[in-house]
């Protein structure tokens, strides 16, 4: 059965227009893989002539046991913002006489072999590799490396408790930050040195082996505990059941001063204020405005200009970014009934346009106090505002042609990936390092002035050239509207 299983998620996967759409992209991520690999496999040989030269006194695995702490804890944060439970199409193996049992093992198992596993074994394994080639005693070594193991497989299986407990929450995120601040506030004050506790534990084991027991157990507990969540959820009709809720409507009429974007521009609107995900990029305006605060004040930064270069584009640029790089994926739930319409593309995409435009101005109108740190800040919002609508904007929205994956409009918003792909991740780049870059090179040679100018210039060029710019895109999203709707209509 764990044969057909396989077999199943090989097909689904190369058989995907995610796959077909974008190899070169797949394969510019196994560069990626294969860069922190080497980097996993420097830090593991590296470790402990490293560890020697800066405590010459003391024991180098000792000091990695130290150390243990602060990785578990880390590495169970960076897992719930980032890893979520590997899942199969399992509906229409629900008709079939399968046992669930078998499914469930299947999808946990699978979990183990993630990539958030699979790369410190290429620092754990050289490290351990080094301590037998110094001369510690090999059972003790190889004891240890099979505990890190079990460890991160603990980690693994926390993770996924953690996430089905606050899945149905709002600022979910907060509790495990508060636990993780504490446990670390606990070690780092000396309220209880939990770190020089784990160490101890973890010596304790490799000196008697038999105790390694205990982690396995919890290990254990832990999958019985996952398995025991996703058994009540494993029913066909479990997804069937909508929820209740209560219909609220507002006055958009004031949209109709637009023209024929209007109708798109009010289903945006609806679609930001109604749902749980999309809502995140108006709660997070708060957030982005707040982000000068930060720097700003610093006197450190004061001579990094470039630095407030990036922070004047993110501040004035935080919701086109935020809204922009998921476009049209928000619409993908009805995105074949939109495109079956008698519309005219160009103005579904200037209805987008539109949104992001207006909302660097408002974010530029409202960071104006930021003038009390100095008129230069003022000038880069206005220049980075400048710049955001004349290029960013037009940047998102050809990037998000290349969007292929479907988003839950009513899943929870805090730090949910659903939706995000190399697409995402590499537009970061042109949208915030390149007008940095404009910036440095004249403000380098030249003056600030002369770089402020630059950035203005450039984005007036992009404003001017709008309609020549959206009729490229126009085209592009055409050329790509039938694979669009073949993936998003993939779950």
């Amino acid at each position: 059965m764990i044969k057909h299983f396989i077999n199943f998620e090989w097909k689904q996967f190369f058989r995907s227009s995610y796959w077909q759409k974008s190899i070169a992209i797949n394969i510019l991520m196994v560069f990626f893989a294969l860069y922190f690999i080497l980097v996993f496999v420097a830090l593991g040989f590296g470790m402990y002539p490293m560890l020697k030269k800066m405590f010459p006194d003391s024991d180098p695995l000792i000091k990695v046991n130290n150390f243990v702490f602060y990785w578990l804890l880390a590495d169970l944060l960076i897992r719930f913002f980032l890893q979520k439970l590997p899942v199969m199409n399992v509906k229409p193996l629900l008709v079939l006489p399968l046992k669930k049992k078998r499914i469930l093992h299947y999808v946990l198992s699978k979990s183990a072999i993630s990539f958030f596993n699979f790369f410190p074994l290429f620092a754990i394994i050289p490290f351990g590799a080094v301590l037998i080639f110094k001369g510690y005693a090999s059972a003790a070594v190889l004891t240890w490396v099979f505990l890190m193991i079990i460890f991160t497989l603990t980690i693994n299986f926390l993770n996924f408790i953690i996430e089905a407990k606050s899945a149905d929450t709002e600022l979910s995120f907060l509790p495990i930050i508060l636990v993780a601040s504490g446990l670390f506030a606990i070690n780092y004050f000396e309220i209880a040195s939990l770190s020089t506790m784990l160490s101890n534990g973890i010596i304790s084991i490799t000196e008697n082996p038999i105790l390694i027991l205990v982690p396995i157990g919890i290990l254990i507990g832990l999958y019985y505990l996952n398995y025991t969540i996703l058994k009540p959820k494993l029913y066909i009709d479990g997804s069937l059941k909508a929820k209740e809720q209560i219909a609220s409507s507002s006055d958009l009429t004031w949209t109709r001063k637009f023209g024929d974007i209007a109708p798109f521009l009010q289903l945006d609107l609806k679609l930001l204020w109604r749902n749980k995900r999309p809502k995140s990029s108006i709660f997070i305006l708060v957030i982005g405005l707040l982000y000068g605060l930060i720097f700003y004040p610093n006197s450190v930064y004061q001579n990094m200009i470039p630095m407030l270069i990036f922070v004047g584009i993110f501040i004035t640029g935080i919701f086109m970014i935020n809204f922009g790089q998921f476009i049209p994926a928000w619409d993908s739930g009805y995105y074949k009934l939109l495109m079956s319409q008698n519309i005219k593309y160009k103005q579904y995409l200037n209805s987008k346009f539109s949104l992001m435009f207006i909302s660097a101005i408002v974010l530029f109108i409202l960071s104006i106090p930021y003038v009390y740190f100095g008129w230069k800040i003022l000038l880069i919002h206005f220049a980075t505002a400048i710049y955001n609508i004349g290029v960013n904007t037009h940047v998102l929205l050809y990037g998000g042609s290349f969007n292929r994956k479907k988003i839950d409009l009513t899943q929870r918003a805090a730090f949910n990936y659903q939706g995000t792909g190399a697409v995402q991740w590499l537009i970061g780049f042109p949208l915030l390092i390149v007008p940095v870059l404009i910036f440095y090179v004249p403000y380098k040679f030249i003056s600030f002035e002369a770089g402020i100018a630059t950035l203005i210039i450039i984005g007036t060029i992009g404003i001017v050239l709008h309609k020549k710019l959206m009729n490229i895109i126009t085209k592009r999203y055409l050329n790509s509207k039938h694979k669009m709707i073949s993936a998003f209509e993939q779950s």
